[in-house]
This record gives structure tokens, sequence and C-alpha cells, in this order.
């Protein structure tokens, strides 16, 4: 046994000298994907105090919880924010980081008014919500809002890798994948939201509700003189206040806009612009019920709107 664990042990150093890319040694000291996951947990609890604990916090006791939870937060997260500056700046100064921290901190009660308002989105718009407490503790894109929320504010500060790292942490819990560069206005709600796709540069406003399998993504990727794809520029469709889209379409493009209180039907592919108060779907298809064998001879037929 131990001479085949000293044979991995040497395959796996030469091919570490022979495969690149994978390797981060005697490098820049990277943000940990167990710290961000620490973090992104940590600042649940304090976006919902008493939801995401397992004992119950008592109201005397809220103010000093919570400044144990944010000085906490804060020690860690401020040297994330510095290892990820210093990946493209490697002599960045702390105090850009301690700086950033700051204004982080300083927004967490404007994204918990934020996240107020989905939640008044997702109880006015589903009915099977029983109350703001069964949502916050069982809808999926609950956490995830909440962790793109707070990763929007880093991901416009400029800090690289640590948002992306923070809304893929929700992404693997819920299945639904929001970028952190996307803007999203007030009472967003995602029903169900497994396989819900959302890209960086999209524009989503007020009173947005969409279904699971919506992705909001991009149309093509322009490419340069040797082929490789341009980075940036808008490539995701804006979706404007009170659209409705239902499971499973697709809104493609940087040019496309989903005009204003616009509904698209499931199962749509879109790659256009969509003027306010549209309703868009299929009329291509028609539902039959047949009788099985066996059973009472009755056919029926419907119109069925993909």
């Amino acid at each position: 046994m131990e001479r085949t664990l000293q044979r991995v042990v040497r395959d796996l150093l030469a091919s570490y000298e022979a495969v690149g890319g994978l390797n981060n040694t005697d490098g820049l000291n990277l943000p940990s994907t167990r710290a961000i996951a620490s973090i992104c947990e940590d600042l649940l609890q304090v976006l919902f105090p008493g939801f995401h604990d397992e004992e119950p916090i008592h109201a005397d006791f809220l103010a000093q919880l919570t400044q144990e939870r944010i000085t906490s937060l804060a020690g860690r997260l401020d040297d994330q924010i510095c290892r990820s500056l210093r990946t493209g700046e490697p002599g960045c100064p702390q105090s850009r980081a301690r700086e950033i921290l700051i204004g982080f901190l300083d927004e967490l009660p404007g994204i918990r008014d934020l996240l107020r308002t989905d939640i008044e989105a997702a109880y006015e718009g589903d009915p099977a919500a029983a109350s703001n407490e069964e949502i916050v503790l069982a809808y999926p894109f609950v956490e995830t809002i909440a962790i793109q929320r707070s990763a929007f504010r880093l991901y416009k500060a400029g800090v690289p890798l640590l948002p992306r790292m923070m809304t893929e942490w929700a992404h693997a819990r819920s299945g639904i994948d929001i970028h952190p560069g996307a803007q999203i206005g007030t009472h967003f709600f995602i029903d169900h939201g497994t396989g819900v796709v959302i890209g960086e540069t999209c524009r989503i406003g007020n009173h947005v509700k969409l279904y699971h399998g919506v992705t909001l993504g991009a149309r093509s990727f322009q490419k340069d003189s040797h082929g490789s794809i341009v980075k940036g520029g808008k490539r995701h469709p804006n979706v404007e206040d009170g659209v409705t889209i239902y499971p499973n379409s697709t809104v493609l493009g940087g040019e496309t806009v989903i005009g204003e209180r616009s509904t698209i039907g499931a199962n749509v592919f879109l790659m256009q612009s969509v003027p306010a108060q549209s309703l868009v779907f299929y009329e291509e298809t028609q539902l039959k019920i047949l009788p099985k064998r066996g059973a009472p001879p009755a056919v029926a037929s419907l119109e069925w709107v993909i």
C-alpha cells in the first residue's frame, strides 16, 4: 500500500509540473471557497436574524449578538476582499479593502429593505405561501437573492472573484444562477426557481416575476480579429417593470427589451424586443386527450397555450 501511495504522489507531482492553470503554488493568496461559504452563512444570519439560528434569539440580546456577528464578519470579509483585489493589483493597499468593506457594511440595512419587498412580492404572488416566515425559511430564491444583492455591492465596488464566488455558493444551494452584476429592482420574485439563469448585464425592473427554468442570457458573443471572445459589453436583456415570465422561457440579447407589464408565456424562445403590455405565447399546438384501452369512449380536445 505504501508503494502505491508513493506512486500516486509521484504521479500527481508530475501532473502539477506538466499541467498548468490548475495550480496556485508560490502564487497569490487567493480568496478561499471555504471562507466565502462561511461568510455567506453568517451574512444570512445578519440579514435574517433568528431565521438561520439553531437557538432562538431573545430581543434583549440582539444588540450584543449583532455586534459580535458584524465584528466577526468584518474581519473575515476584509481579508477576502484584500485577497481578491490583489489578484488584479498585487500591490493593492489594505486600506482599499477596508474602504470597500465599510461601504458594504453601511449598505446592509438598505439590502434588508430590498429583501423585505422581495418577500412581499412572494407572498402576494404565490397562493401557496402561508406566511412571510414560510417564505424566508423554505423558498430557495430568498437565500439566492439575499446573497446576490449583497454580492452586487461588492461587484459595483470593483472587487474581482469574490462576488462571483458568493453567487455560485447560492447557485449550488438553490439551482438559481444569478450573476452578481445583474441589476434587480424591488419586489422581485422567482417562483420555484430551479434552473433560472440571469446574466451579468441584465437590467430587471420592479415587480418582476420569473418562474423556474427561465433564462435571461446572451444571444451571441463578439469576437476579435484572432477569434477570441471580446469581454464586457451589454449582452443580456432588459426586463422592465411588472413583467412576468413563465417556466422554461428563454430571452436573449443585449438589445432585447421586454416592455413593462408584459407577459411571456411558457417555453417561449425570444430574441427580439417586446412592446409594453404585450402577451407572448405559441399557438401552433393542440392538446388531445384520448381514452386508454378499456376506458369509457370519451375524447376531449383543448387549445393549449405553451
